[in-house]
């Protein structure tokens, strides 16, 4: 399945989550908001995502006398690919992604203590890894991903401060469908982040070793990553979860089965083996 594909059943599926969202909370009205909503958030997810994601951060746009720039020049001018915008992310957990609807509107971003934990050459892996991304496409339905989920995540939380539809009033409510909807909403969102995700990191991890000229850049920096990004986790929102090279956070259990990305050392196994 095209990622083309990927995102238009994307933006169905969260569409219908709006929408019964809507019913549920409004009745037929309701239904009418919901899809209005649901309309413009895709539109404004398909267009302004970038912007939006780049926004929660408070990302600063960096220019080319910057190094990190001058690494996503070379690397970019490597990969066939346009030069994307270069974005500088004020944390100190070390983290990157890509985003933007195409290679021609595509933004890397990279966090302060990512430019301060790698060297040149683990650096350069972590930044070919975000071009494989926007090479492959990858980056339309991961920022389309994250504006949506983030949206129904607000509309559950709003729901759970007002309760059923009008109709419910007439006719009596049913409280226990509407806590499993508020709360299967945003698990539903969660999963379909996940199963996007999961697949496109190996070939990513690929792509960016192949961009860099050598997987051991990309190897040395996930395991410097995933070490000193438990120390400092990241201040980043689920929603966006799966846009970062390596998750923002930890989780373990249950909850691993909405994890973003497969296992560190499974990526790791993989690059040395190809």
């Amino acid at each position: 399945m095209t990622n083309t594909v990927k995102t238009a059943v994307l933006l169905g599926v969260l569409s219908a989550v709006f929408l019964y969202l809507g019913e549920a909370l409004g009745g037929s009205q309701g239904l009418v908001m919901g899809f209005i909503f649901a309309a413009l958030t895709n539109l404004g997810s398909y267009w302004f995502s970038d912007k939006i994601v780049l926004a929660m951060y408070g990302a600063r746009e960096v220019g080319p006398d910057h190094h990190l720039y001058q690494v996503v020049g070379r690397l970019a001018q490597r990969a066939g690919l346009p030069m994307p915008r270069v974005y500088i992310i004020p944390q100190e957990s070390p983290n990157a992604f890509a985003t933007g609807r195409n290679p021609q509107h595509a933004a890397v971003a990279a966090t302060e203590g990512v430019l301060r934990l790698l060297d040149d050459e683990e650096l350069a892996g972590v930044i070919g890894h975000e071009l494989a991304h926007v090479k492959h496409r990858d980056i339309l339905i991961s920022s389309v991903a994250a504006t949506l989920a983030a949206a129904i995540m607000m509309v559950s939380r709003f729901a759970m401060f007002f309760g059923g539809s009008r109709d419910d009033d007439r006719n009596g409510s049913n409280p226990i469908a509407l806590f499993a909807m508020i709360i299967l909403a945003p698990v539903a969102a969660a999963l379909i982040q996940a199963a996007i995700s999961r697949s496109r990191e190996f070939a990513a991890d690929a792509g960016g070793a192949a961009i860099a000229g050598s997987p051991m850049g990309l190897v040395n920096a996930l395991r410097k990553l995933e070490t000193y990004g438990k120390r400092v986790p990241l201040d980043a929102s689920p929603a966006t979860a799966h846009m970062f090279i390596v998750k923002p956070f930890s989780m373990a259990g249950f909850f691993s089965l909405f994890s973003t990305h497969p296992p560190t050392e499974r990526r790791i196994e993989a690059l040395l083996h190809q």
